[in-house]
């Protein structure tokens, strides 16, 4: 080893020891006088509808903390899905304890010094009312997308098990969707996922669709006024700045030089894209004679968040 080497090594083990020193100390901080989170953002979405893209862009923002990364991992430890019978992700106010609150903030603030917040995961989208009940004064960005669009890219992203899927290795359950091709569970379970065990991939898709944005929009009746913000992914891809600096504002943040430049070139270095990003993509793909039959099932919840078949139905005849 170098003398170069030695020292960029010797200097990654001092900053990891002062880092978990600084955890420690905010966290005895807190234990001592508990801090209270003020109105943390949660972004909320199906999973491969761009989620992942705005909250990276809202991380940007030296006015709020974020841990930079999904956080399934930490939410489970409340509640995790053994101990629920592996009904399903979805959890509601009746399931929010006192204890859950001091955790979660107490954690983003170990972690990043601040009571304000962004958080993400593929799951909290069907948790808005049990979100709502812990915070009361959160706000909510939900990203949505065309039916057509963010169901091949869950298809795509069930071929991605070691990425999407590690959360399911102890499911109770043996999973052989399109006659065994698919052995383990990806992104979320939703209400109902037993009766899809051995169905197609685009069904069971297209009901994991259906039912995250139902969910988000059942639950989003119970927010007060001022809490609840909907992008489309459509929209970004068309005007980035305006969409961002819109979303800066709902959320209270300047929409700084660094966040605006940050934002006019995010698309050219996408987050977790698996292929070109443009509209309607799932037309030309090769998933496209699997998921025009089941738009059917999502027609009404895409009417519902702003989308009609003429949005995204132009595949040829």
């Amino acid at each position: 080893m170098s003398a170069t080497e030695l020292r960029e090594k010797v200097i990654k083990t001092v900053r990891h020891y002062q880092q978990q020193t600084l955890f420690g100390l905010r966290g005895v901080m807190n234990f001592a006088l508990p801090v209270k989170a003020s109105r943390p953002v949660f972004v909320v979405g199906c999973s491969r509808a761009g989620t992942t893209l705005v909250y990276k862009t809202l991380s940007q923002s030296l006015e709020i903390g974020t841990l930079n990364r999904e956080t399934h991992d930490l939410w489970a430890s409340l509640h995790d899905l053994q101990s629920r019978g592996w009904d399903s992700h979805r959890l509601s106010k009746q399931d929010a304890l006192s204890g859950d609150e001091k955790f979660i903030t107490g954690y983003f603030y170990s972690r990043t010094g601040m009571s304000r917040f962004v958080d993400k995961n593929n799951q909290n989208g069907l948790c808005v009312s049990y979100l709502n009940a812990l915070y009361p004064d959160a706000l909510f960005v939900y990203v949505k997308r065309n039916p057509g669009d963010n169901i091949h890219s869950l298809i795509e992203g069930w071929k991605r098990d070691d990425e999407y899927g590690t959360w399911s290795e102890q499911l109770p359950a043996e999973v052989s969707i399109d006659q065994g091709h698919y052995r383990r569970w990806c992104f979320f379970l939703f209400p109902g996922w037993r009766d899809y065990l051995n169905g197609s991939i685009e069904r069971v898709c297209a009901e994991q669709y259906r039912s995250m944005n139902q969910a988000i929009i059942d639950d989003a009746q119970g927010l007060s006024a001022g809490r609840f913000m909907e992008v489309k992914y459509e929209q970004i891809l068309e005007d980035p700045i305006a969409s961002f600096d819109r979303l800066y504002r709902f959320c209270g943040l300047n929409f700084t030089a660094a966040v605006r430049e940050h934002a006019e070139t995010v698309l050219r270095r996408p987050y977790n894209a698996f292929s070109e990003i443009k509209k309607n993509k799932w037309v030309d793909s090769g998933n496209a004679a699997r998921i025009k039959p089941v738009l059917g099932h999502t027609e009404s919840v895409a009417q519902q968040m702003g989308y009609e078949r003429s949005d995204y139905m132009d595949a040829p005849e």
